[in-house]
């Protein structure tokens, strides 16, 4: 995610659901090493992250923090576009399917399903974008017991969950769905939809907004901004580990932050996508409350997170990757 334009609205948007068939895409798969132990006893979130991984830095920092949490029972981790971001390339979620394939590997995680998906955004709010990673969004959905939720991570555009809507809507019921996303005034409820992964796909997100009886909940950009990682405390905890820890420090170090005018030596970054691991895996360091949605989207009531524990975050997220990367 990068810092916003001004803000703006967009044009009022309504949809209407529709079932379309897929083709079968056959997923590669991957075994996770994560602990099977429980922060609460029989309780794991059953998670799909789906990520637009090489936009960014902080993408894989959320990833390697998911496959190893052990309140999540990963149900798969998926790729996203990222279509808008200046030197995008044309296969903008191969390269995120890459990038994730490689963390997979360096992580040692060989049962967890790594699906790729669409490569452009929705045309519209009723036609999908069908991908191996919509399918198995729907695939994992079916499997959910009763009176669970499959719960979809989007850390990019809302491509992906939103084509599984689309392809197959008797899912809805079965998922939750957390967006890192818009930036949002609490006081006045006000919405803003200029913010990257929302620009990525537009259409995605409003179909979500407008999807009636879809348990939607949002870690606005305006809240998770505060999380900031400082190098110097990364280079303390991962630089110079085998595997997922010098992976981590290198992609810091060759990432090219182009639209970051200020702190050119790189020496604090903003963690957007770690602050949804956290606040899933523990729900003690974030606060969330009900909202109604944007003006132009149908009313009804979302769910929007207000308040982190910056510090309880930073110190949960480097408990768990020291005892992993210790141990590599």
């Amino acid at each position: 995610m990068q810092k916003p334009p001004q803000w703006n609205q967009s044009r009022r948007q309504f949809i209407k659901q529709a079932g379309l068939a897929a083709a079968a895409v056959s997923v590669p798969h991957f075994s996770s090493r994560a602990s099977t132990n429980n922060l609460i006893e029989g309780e794991k979130l059953r998670i799909i992250v789906d990520a637009d991984t090489a936009n960014e830095v902080d993408d894989l920092y959320a990833i390697a923090r998911a496959l190893i949490e052990p309140n999540f029972q990963l149900e798969g981790l998926t790729s996203a576009q990222w279509h808008t971001q200046d030197r995008a390339p044309n296969d903008s979620v191969g390269r995120s399917q890459q990038l994730n394939e490689e963390i997979a590997q360096l992580m040692g995680v060989t049962d967890v399903p790594l699906a790729m998906g669409a490569n452009v955004p929705m045309v519209n709010t009723m036609r999908p974008q069908p991908s191996a990673a919509a399918r198995l969004i729907i695939e994992k959905a079916h499997a959910s017991p009763a009176n669970e939720k499959l719960v979809v991570v989007t850390l990019g555009p809302n491509t992906n969950v939103a084509s599984a809507i689309l392809m197959d809507p008797t899912i809805i019921p079965k998922l939750k769905v957390c967006y890192i996303g818009f930036w949002h005034d609490v006081k006045q409820n006000a919405w803003s939809k200029r913010e990257f992964n929302t620009n990525n796909d537009p259409n995605a997100t409003d179909l979500l907004l407008n999807t009636y009886g879809l348990d939607f909940h949002v870690m606005t950009a305006t809240t998770c901004q505060h999380l900031v990682f400082e190098k110097e405390n990364v280079d303390r905890h991962l630089k110079g580990k085998a595997g997922i820890g010098q992976y981590l420090v290198d992609r810091w170090e060759s990432y090219d932050r182009f639209w970051q005018q200020t702190d050119k030596e790189k020496r604090e970054w903003i963690m957007w996508d770690v602050a949804i691991i956290e606040a899933l895996a523990r729900p003690d360091l974030a606060k969330e409350a009900p909202f109604i949605t944007p003006d132009d989207n149908l009313q009804r009531e979302i769910h929007a997170y207000t308040w982190i524990d910056v510090e309880g975050m930073k110190k949960r997220y480097w408990e768990v990757m020291d005892a992993f990367v210790g141990k590599n």
